[in-house]
């Protein structure tokens, strides 16, 4: 998920709230937004209430980042420089063409997309992006029941969802 924000729901919503330790509604209200809020300023973040990649790299939850143009912060500016390109900070055109040059040179899918796949094989990111957070990102259902890695792909993974929205 790129962002999360005030009257945005879902399944992601619903993740970021069980992390946070508010009542798992799937409904980004001001209760969300406050707890949000009061997470990010105690962990040295943007104080914003919008939780986008460096929120959800600082929150261990690394299956609903999604780098896309018009990303930024210091996720981007970590992928831009593993990369080699100047690192700004502001996902843009040139980060999206050697995301999809990295994508193509390391067999992935060249959707010009830094998820969790594709950042699991950025050397910088490869820690926090683990086969399990790659399998939860594409594990959850859209009805929100996690299923295990072993049984049978979901209809619609929350990833499916998530990348689906930029297409």
């Amino acid at each position: 998920m790129a962002i999360l924000k005030r009257g945005l729901a879902g399944e992601p919503v619903k993740i970021l709230q069980e992390k946070l330790g508010v009542s798992a509604d799937g409904q980004f209200g001001p209760g969300t937004e406050d707890a949000l809020k009061a997470y990010q300023k105690e962990h040295g973040l943007s104080v914003d209430g919008i939780a986008g990649p460096d929120t959800f790299l600082a929150m261990g939850l690394p299956e609903l980042v999604l780098l896309t143009v018009g990303s930024r912060g210091e996720a981007v500016k970590k992928l831009q420089t593993a990369l080699g390109i100047p690192a700004d900070g502001q996902f843009g055109p040139a980060t999206a063409k050697a995301v999809k040059e990295f994508q193509e040179k390391n067999g992935l899918a060249v959707d010009g997309f830094a998820g969790p796949a594709t950042l699991a094989k950025v050397s910088d990111f490869a820690s926090a992006f683990s086969p399990e957070a790659i399998a939860k990102a594409n594990s959850v259902a859209a009805d929100g029941k996690t299923v295990s890695a072993d049984a049978a792909a979901p209809a619609k993974s929350i990833w499916k969802t998530i990348t689906g929205l930029f297409s």
